[in-house]
């Protein structure tokens, strides 16, 4: 189960962690459902295409992109997935007074510069379609506010999955016990109190290029949007 860990407590890099967390993991019954795995976020591919070797499973990835406050790029007040779900941080809108429109609008504009690019370049231009009645693992390198995940968890609803599990590495103690009641299990090696960011959990995080991502992903058997192409081209 879960623990509470301090500060000095790390991962190496994220091979430890994605060993780390293969351990928590219902290992027989992912094989035996033949749960979807699904990255968070391209710094999260390394984990999901690890987990897919070890356990020959396939995997997709959810592209987000976070909606920041007027003046201040520093603070996320809504995040948006590729098929145009919002979560919005209501606490941060009402004590900004930022108006629904410039939410809304700034969520459209985010998915057309920044996540839409990211479908053609890592998925052939698809949007992500391998979820309908499939038991989904979300997995990303921590959590640190939930917002993401939970853009996530309402997308995955939308499209209609059987079953929405969760499996990070690190995250903040609040921050479980709130993805806890909206997704169906959560795994986590590591809770933390007072937690500070993600990459303070990592001695060495070894940040993935594009280049990086698009060699990992080339090189995959299990990544659904680049064995679709492959199936289709007769490969």
């Amino acid at each position: 189960m879960p623990i509470n860990l301090d500060f000095n407590s790390y991962f190496k890099n994220k091979a430890e962690a994605i060993r780390d967390l293969l351990e928590v993991l219902p290992k027989k019954r992912m094989q035996d459902e033949d749960w979807l795995i699904v990255a968070c976020s391209e710094q999260a591919l390394i984990l999901a295409n690890m987990m897919s070797l070890k356990l020959n499973l396939t995997y997709d990835i959810l592209f987000t992109g976070d909606v920041v406050a007027p003046n201040n790029d520093e603070c996320t007040v809504a995040v948006v997935s590729e098929t145009e779900e919002i979560v919005i941080q209501d606490k941060l809108v009402k004590a900004f007074e930022i108006n629904l429109d410039y939410i809304y609008g700034q969520a459209h504009r985010v998915f057309d510069e920044l996540i839409l690019p990211k479908v053609y370049k890592y998925k052939k231009g698809e949007l992500i379609n391998s979820v309908k009645d499939r038991n989904i693992l979300f997995v990303d390198i921590g959590c640190e506010t939930g917002f993401r995940m939970m853009s996530c968890i309402k997308t995955a609803i939308k499209l209609g999955a059987t079953s929405i599990i969760c499996a990070l590495p690190v995250m903040a103690t609040d921050v479980f016990e709130t993805l806890q009641k909206i997704s169906d299990e959560i795994f986590c090696v590591k809770k933390v109190d007072k937690f500070v960011n993600v990459d303070f959990y990592y001695k060495d995080m070894q940040k993935l290029s594009q280049n990086d991502i698009i060699e990992v992903l080339n090189n995959s058997k299990g990544y659904l949007p680049f064995s679709k192409n492959r199936s289709d081209d007769g490969i």
